[in-house]
């Protein structure tokens, strides 16, 4: 297996194989992304490639892609759009304390194919190397990916009953 590590002209270069493992990760549930999603992740990528500090980690194996993650540090003030505005419902004015200069980690996607292999563990490794601090989202029905993130001792910001469920790394717990 070989994971790359892609600048943002590197990942709009090989944008087709980050949209093929996007097509094939978030079909099922809770995602039931369909063409229309793909798309609008190929426009996302263009204009996130595009971000100050963007970095994404691509994984392969004899030539064909399995999986990836991208990120880049999350700029003051704390955005808005996105999921952005979902995450500050949730965490408050904390959002901005917490979030803002951290690596956020915007996707990561594995094919279903590849999973059970800690392919997912690999990629946010080198996705967040370097970084002191890291966060992420997901949605609170994907019991899959939320079970990922905390047996890779990512800690859950966010409660049960949350609209999204928001993780960090690298944070000291008395200053969550």
């Amino acid at each position: 297996m070989r994971l790359e590590r892609l600048t943002g002209e590197q990942a709009r270069a090989r944008a087709a194989e980050l949209m093929d493992i996007y097509g094939v990760a978030f079909t099922e549930p809770p995602w039931n992304e369909d063409g229309s999603g793909v798309a609008d992740f190929a426009r996302r990528l263009a204009t996130d490639t595009e971000r100050p500090g963007f970095v994404a980690v691509l994984a392969g194996q004899d030539g064909r892609p399995l999986g990836f993650g991208t990120a880049w540090p999350t700029r003051s003030p704390f955005p808005t759009g996105r999921a952005y505005d979902r995450v500050r419902g949730e965490l408050g004015e904390q959002a901005e304390r917490l979030l803002v200069g951290a690596l956020e980690v915007d996707e990561l996607a594995v094919a279903p194919h590849a999973r059970g292999r800690g392919l997912a563990g690999q990629i946010l490794d080198l996705l967040c190397e370097g970084a002191q601090r890291s966060w992420l989202l997901t949605s609170p029905q994907a019991s899959g990916a939320i079970r990922v993130y905390e047996r890779l001792g990512w800690e859950r910001l966010t409660g049960p009953e949350a609209k999204v469920a928001v993780f960090t790394r690298g944070w000291q717990a008395e200053s969550i």
